[in-house]
């Protein structure tokens, strides 16, 4: 096993490495660049259009656009939002923050690309039931039925681990370290939790999501918020920090580690991309499933989920860290997070629940999203009859994951989140070219050009 994982941990550090960063940033300057700047010219339209219905009631699709882009959020606003950022500024010194900015900048225009896509070439299964995603605009548009298959087979496994094991362990030990849980009883529970929504399929997963995303979210910014608020005067000092770690490397006051330009870019540039997930080609699976009469509306509504998984969540987690000045060298992921907020807060107990209950809440709806990606995968692999059984075997994973030890499954995910990406962002940029026409479309009047 010790020999797997390392063999594991290598492809995943070259998978994960330079070229990967420099495609992932690189396809979405070039599309922010193809679309006119989308994300900064129409973000207060998109922000509005989240709450609007489709102009026709008979639009095809599962779930409204609120719905989509809270099953999105569900599956991107995880523990890397609690646990990514705190590693990535612990690794990557302050700056690290700046360069996770920069992925969620470039990102919005590769989220809304994916999401045109995604409406596009989406298909309406026999049950009904909409079907969409990366696999099926790689097969209808690139005409490449392998590259398809092979992003299914990425995304399947990889809903195991990233979406699934992954999540429950990181909850029940949440759990477990703030409440003295065991990690069997906590797993048991949230595969009992999970299994009730998931089996309703995406407009049950939708109904959940619409009401615990916005909770979720709106509780840990609340916590956020209260933290910085008490200690307002060290703001300044902190945006101060990390605009000049960003390009110095240099600490700016007591008790901040300084890491290095390279450190910064290679820690912020990798771990925002992990956590808005811009490239890799899951959210579009959950973009395809809305109710929209045009691909661009649901795109718009898209790309603004990047904008609150990285400009927002995982800004608040990381300015709570730089204003504690508690980057000492020793401590990483969700437990500097718990300590820079005990510290924010004066307290000794109250970071950890905050951290705890944030984790478990965040953990809990990335199985939801997740499950639904892993679900379409699968569809698409095997047909609609594995879904019954797909939903069955993802429940008892659940409860796997919180009770066994998962060093390996964690490298192993990050090789299938790197080999998803590859072939979508082949299809994005050979592609690039229809989503510029279907986006001109739109704002000229606009056509109904989404999949039959």
């Amino acid at each position: 096993m010790e020999l797997i994982h390392t063999f594991l941990t290598k492809i995943s550090d070259i998978l994960w490495g330079i070229p990967l960063m420099v495609a992932l940033i690189g396809t979405g300057l070039y599309l922010t660049a193809k679309l006119g700047f989308v994300q900064f010219r129409y973000m207060p339209k998109a922000l509005r259009m989240i709450f609007l219905p489709p102009h026709d009631d008979k639009s095809t699709g599962d779930i409204s656009h609120f719905q989509a882009l809270m099953t999105a959020l569900a599956a991107t606003v995880g523990t890397g939002n609690i646990a990514g950022v705190g590693t990535a500024v612990a690794m990557g010194g302050p700056g690290a923050l700046f360069w996770m900015w920069v992925t969620g900048l470039v990102g919005m225009a590769t989220k809304y690309a994916e999401a045109v896509l995604a409406i596009r070439y989406r298909i309406v299964q026999k049950n009904g039931t909409v079907s969409g995603g990366p696999m099926y605009y790689i097969e209808r548009g690139l005409k490449s039925k392998n590259l398809a298959f092979a992003f299914a087979l990425f995304t399947s496994v990889a809903a195991f681990g990233t979406g699934n094991m992954i999540q429950s362990n990181s909850v029940a030990e949440a759990v477990n370290g703030a409440f003295g849980v065991s990690n069997w009883i906590t797993g048991f529970v949230i595969a009992l939790l999970a299994g009730v929504v998931i089996i309703g399929g995406i407009q049950s997963i939708g109904r959940v999501t619409q009401v615990l995303v916005p909770f979720m979210i709106v509780f840990y910014m609340l916590a956020g918020i209260i933290a910085v608020f008490m200690n307002i005067h060290m703001f300044p000092a902190a945006l101060k920090v990390i605009f000049i770690h960003a390009f110095t490397g240099e600490a700016v006051f007591g008790g901040l580690v300084g890491a290095g330009i390279k450190e910064a870019m290679r820690f912020g540039l990798a771990r925002g991309l992990l956590s808005n997930e811009s490239g890799q080609g899951s959210s579009p699976i959950a973009a395809a499933a809305a109710r929209t009469d045009h691909p661009v509306t649901q795109a718009l509504v898209s790309m603004t989920q990047t904008f609150i998984d990285t400009m927002v969540v995982c800004s608040m987690t990381g300015f709570i860290i730089i204003m504690s000045q508690s980057l000492d060298g020793e401590l990483t992921g969700a437990k500097l997070t718990a300590v820079a907020f005990n510290s924010l807060l004066g307290s000794e107990t109250t970071g950890g629940l905050v951290t705890a209950l944030g984790l478990a809440v965040f953990a809990y709806s990335t199985l939801l999203g997740w499950s639904y990606y892993g679900e379409i995968a699968m569809e698409y692999i095997f047909g609609l009859s594995v879904i019954k059984y797909y939903r069955i075997i993802f429940v008892i994973f659940i409860f796997l994951g919180a009770i066994i030890r998962l060093e390996t499954v964690w490298v192993f995910s990050d090789v299938m989140n790197a080999l998803m990406a590859l072939p979508n962002l082949l299809a994005l940029v050979l592609l690039a070219g229809e989503i510029r026409k279907i986006h001109i479309d739109y704002f000229k009047g606009g056509k109904k050009l989404y999949g039959e």
